[in-house]
């Protein structure tokens, strides 16, 4: 099952479960749109991997299997991983 993690790991924006802009790659690596387009130019830098559109999970699912709470966050940032 999907962790749904909550936020970017290049910036640090929230991504709630039912996000529209969160992008995973294979092994959940999450990143926003904007960073996932601008920054990593569809690549997960810690993989190599394509990221994607995360799937959303049901609000009423959340309850049972409730979404991570446990943000990731590269100290370096993602801009000198692209570069």
């Amino acid at each position: 099952m999907l962790e749904l993690r909550p936020n970017c790991e290049c910036c640090d924006r929230d991504l709630p479960p039912a996000s529209e802009e969160a992008r995973i790659c294979s092994f959940e690596c999450t990143f926003c749109a904007g960073c996932a387009r601008d920054v990593l130019s569809g690549l997960c830098p810690n993989c190599g991997g394509n990221l994607v559109r995360r799937p959303i999970r049901p609000a009423h699912m959340l309850s049972r299997s409730p979404a991570s709470t446990k943000r990731v966050l590269k100290a370096e940032g993602c801009a000198t991983l692209a570069a």
